[in-house]
């Protein structure tokens, strides 16, 4: 490449890094006027009342959206009490047009799914949004997975009873942790 050549490619280089930057800042920018999306959505990912997932205002309202796109930012396991029992839940973070949160038993089939699968996943690859999709078992009606997309690409990771959990969260939550702490 001749001088010139280098100088018009890093030109162009450095007008595409400012918009890049320009459009991360109009994307982290809140929602300006009246809304109903105040704060973060908490999503209950099991098929206890009817649907696939529902959110809580007082009473469980089914969420009719077959799939949730977003930039993951964080996952975490948290003990909590249920129906007067201890128990542990997989909170999934997701930032969409708002904050999302989706909640899993640790030890459900849609968690598992979506640990699996991001334990497979580099750090660069969570740059792009993912895409989870809840999907009804087939032969137990109380059986909830996950389909873990990443653009258009399905994510495939498979479990059996010999999958060591302990590790595979490790993978996923380090894999998630290096990708929001590598900055844009």
């Amino acid at each position: 490449m001749t001088p010139q050549e280098n100088a018009e490619l890093l030109s162009a280089l450095m007008r595409q890094e400012e918009l890049l930057k320009q459009l991360v800042t109009a994307i982290n920018k809140p929602k300006l006027g009246l809304h109903s999306e105040a704060g973060s959505c908490k999503i209950y990912c099991n098929r206890q009342h009817g649907g696939l997932w529902y959110t809580l205002n007082g009473e469980p309202n089914d969420v009719p959206q077959t799939a949730l796109t977003g930039y993951l930012k964080e996952l975490r396991f948290e003990n909590t009490e249920r129906r007067k029992k201890e128990t542990c839940k997989l909170l999934i973070t997701i930032q969409a047009d708002r904050t999302y949160i989706l909640e899993s038993g640790y030890d459900t089939h849609f968690s598992k799914c979506i640990l699996a699968a991001i334990a497979t996943l580099t750090p660069e690859q969570l740059y792009s949004p993912i895409t989870l999709q809840p999907t009804p078992g087939t032969t137990d009606e109380n059986v909830l997975f996950c389909r873990v997309w990443v653009e258009s690409e399905l994510v495939m990771a498979s479990y059996n009873e010999q999958t060591d959990w302990r590790e595979v969260s490790k993978q996923a939550l380090a894999v998630t942790k290096v990708a929001n702490e590598i900055a844009f």
